[in-house]
């Protein structure tokens, strides 16, 4: 078990700097309980998010390809995206943004992992969801900001992909890892 050698920073003050739609900004006042000397953080607050490891019976790997804003690039990626208010939990989010983005669906959708995105910064939790036996049963259904192709890819490319940088979003990767530790179990 994991025991941590680092005792937590105690929170003195938190501020509310800015809501940007898709994110808030807060700056909390910490205090170190090494040094007892207090320091300014900027914490970004978003919504959870979930990415979808879907897998056809024929073991190809449901994937999207999208345009993606920060980085001005088309990437080759797993579906997903934010958990909304109204979803009732990651798993039912997931089976959400895989029939939106692609129009599959699939049989024992389960939670595989969960991860802090970037904890330096970041309050958010990414939960990845696997769901098997995928078919396409329905029409995409993209939100206005959205511009997704669907890609049907053998899973055995994707160690290549992956390495070749074609795959190259850090939460796609890591979902991708937690995707083959269930294989290995």
């Amino acid at each position: 078990m994991f025991s941590p050698l680092v005792l937590p920073w105690t929170r003195q003050t938190t501020r509310f700097l800015a809501d940007f739609r898709i994110f808030t900004i807060r700056s909390d006042v910490k205090t170190s309980p090494r040094t007892g000397h207090q320091h300014d953080f900027f914490v970004i607050d978003c919504p959870n998010w979930v990415n979808v490891v879907a897998v056809t019976t024929d073991r190809q790997l449901v994937m999207v390809e999208q345009f993606r804003h920060g980085t001005d690039t088309v990437d080759l990626e797993i579906p997903g995206g934010v958990i909304d208010r109204t979803d009732a939990s990651p798993l039912e989010a997931g089976v959400r943004e895989l029939r939106e983005e692609t129009g599959y669906e699939g049989s024992g959708a389960r939670l595989i992992g969960d991860i802090r995105p970037n904890p330096a910064i970041m309050s958010n939790l990414c939960f990845t969801l696997l769901v098997e036996d995928c078919e396409r049963k329905h029409a995409t259904q993209l939100d206005h900001g959205e511009d997704i192709a669907c890609r049907l890819v053998d899973l055995e490319e994707i160690p290549r992909l992956v390495a070749q940088g074609v795959i190259r979003h850090s939460l796609v990767v890591t979902a991708l890892y937690f995707y083959e530790l269930q294989r290995q179990r």
